[in-house]
């Protein structure tokens, strides 16, 4: 059973009751009934519109932009109208219609006299075909860029948001991405392998993938970037950000030879490149007697020789021929 039912039930139950009370009890609770019903009437059309609760102290926060004093008027002035008990959102959203820079307004009312507004701030993500775009893809018209924002590759938008998909995807990128990157991001585009791609300046490319999970591969993009093992790397592949990766990393050392037979070796990475003849006798000697794992500059093995080019001290003794035509070696003199 709801709460809303059994209230209801429970309404019902007192009303049939009345009729059972005293004559005086029920006269005391009809006089309680009239009383809220005049105050509530009171209320409604004299009290909450009335001087004594009117608004007189605006307070407005969260203004950054240059736009910022006109902003601030035009919520006052819209305030000075209302009272504390009759605060009207719609004619604030109103007053501010003229401002793009204006996402959202938080208000407070501070009985009997005050108001606090915070206003919440769209803040430019992007450039798309050359207007300043948010993180959700709205187009913030007549706002003034500050400092250098990344590019979006898309055609110039029309209305009050962009339509295109990926650019939507692209500004969610640029939206969600960490205040001390964003004057790296130079550019970001969509490509058929990979995805989204953040190109930095000066920097590695961030290949996202999707806009799913941004601030998660932010954060890895990040961690990846300030460690020092990751300098120098052409790109991050943060499409998994539980395990980004580097790459295009230069080689610090040569990689070991490989094993006999076989004709590959291990990078210092952990990828199986070829092992390259020229780079082959400058791997470390091995001292082993084993001519399998002997290197070209290990103390070389005897070679067999072939008789007939042989020197003639190397040439084999005659055997010893039978003089007595038995067959097989002479025997002995005695």
């Amino acid at each position: 059973m709801s709460a809303a039912t059994f209230a209801a039930r429970g309404a019902a139950r007192g009303i049939r009751a009345i009729p059972s009370l005293p004559p005086r009890v029920k006269r005391w609770i009809l006089i309680a009934l009239a009383l809220c019903l005049v105050l509530a009437v009171a209320y409604r059309f004299w009290l909450r519109d009335s001087s004594l609760v009117a608004v007189e102290k605006v307070q407005v926060t969260g203004l950054t932009t240059k736009d910022a004093p006109r902003v601030r008027a035009a919520l006052a002035s819209a305030a000075h109208t209302m009272t504390t008990l009759h605060v009207r959102h719609d004619v604030l959203e109103q007053a501010i219609a003229a401002y793009p820079v204006v996402k959202g307004l938080d208000v407070r009312p501070d009985f009997p006299h005050g108001l606090a507004i915070r206003v919440i701030e769209y803040r430019p993500a992007a450039l798309a075909g050359g207007l300043p775009v948010a993180g959700d893809g709205t187009i913030l018209r007549g706002i003034p860029v500050e400092g250098s924002l990344p590019t979006i590759e898309t055609r110039a938008p029309h209305g009050n948001r962009l339509t295109d998909a990926a650019a939507l995807h692209a500004a969610r990128i640029a939206g969600t991405a960490p205040m001390a990157l964003r004057p790296r991001l130079e550019l970001i585009e969509t490509r058929a392998q990979d995805g989204i791609v953040v190109q930095m300046r000066d920097g590695p490319e961030l290949i996202f993938g999707d806009a799913t999970r941004a601030r998660a591969k932010w954060i890895a993009a990040t961690r990846v970037l300030a460690d020092q093992e990751a300098e120098g790397a052409s790109y991050i592949d943060v499409r998994l950000p539980g395990r980004p990766a580097a790459g295009g990393l230069p080689a610090a050392t040569l990689a070991p030879v490989a094993p006999a037979g076989t004709a590959e070796t291990t990078s210092p990475a952990g990828g199986i490149i070829g092992v390259d003849p020229a780079t082959e006798p400058l791997a470390p000697a091995v001292t082993t007697g084993d001519p399998a794992t002997a290197q070209p500059n290990s103390t070389p093995t005897a070679q067999p020789t072939d008789p007939a080019t042989a020197p003639q001290s190397a040439q084999p003794a005659p055997a010893p021929t039978d003089s007595t035509g038995a067959g097989g070696a002479s025997p002995p003199t005695g």
